[in-house]
């Protein structure tokens, strides 16, 4: 009875462990050419969500555009010269609470390949978890390291994220 209780609460912790961050199944693709033209991708939750809302912006060394038209965006206002600030944000909305996810890269333009490539990468820029109840929005008080990995517990003598605020714990 003691090895079918231990295979069941170690079955049910690998399964606990093995759940991902649903910011973690959105990446964009950038298609070859002129403009910047991007898409947002989120294959890999479509089908878990009630919907998803793609906020992408473009900045260059002079100002920050938002992209011209739908599904792929593209930033006429981007030349091939310039080094890009891409970030997205993005609403995910489930039957019982919105995420928000957010990311910024560096890209700049490859001419032996007419595409723009990324320049370095980066962590994501925030993590944000809204639960609404009857209308009443609250943050859940889900525990984040600086890399935006879910800890289960607040890490001693490292800083974390909790309810969109960055901690120390001593």
């Amino acid at each position: 009875m003691k090895k079918i209780l231990l295979v069941l609460l170690v079955s049910l912790g690998l399964q606990t462990q093995a759940q991902s961050n649903l910011c973690d199944s959105l990446s964009y693709t950038v298609l070859q050419g002129l403009p910047l033209t991007v898409y947002g991708e989120a294959s890999g939750i479509i089908n878990m969500v009630d919907s998803i809302e793609w906020l992408f912006s473009a900045c260059n060394s002079v100002a920050c555009y938002t992209p011209q038209g739908n599904n792929p965006y593209s930033f006429s206002q981007i030349n091939m010269t310039d080094t890009v600030k891409f970030c997205y944000d993005v609403y995910v909305y489930t039957p019982n609470q919105m995420i928000v996810c957010s990311h910024c890269d560096s890209l700049i333009f490859d001419y032996t390949d007419s595409t723009y490539v990324l320049f370095n990468m980066s962590n994501p820029t925030g993590i944000g978890f809204v639960i609404e109840e009857d209308g009443v929005r609250w943050y859940s008080n889900k525990i984040y390291d600086l890399q935006g990995r879910e800890l289960n517990e607040i890490p001693v003598g490292k800083m974390y994220i909790r309810n969109q605020k960055l901690y120390i714990s001593k």
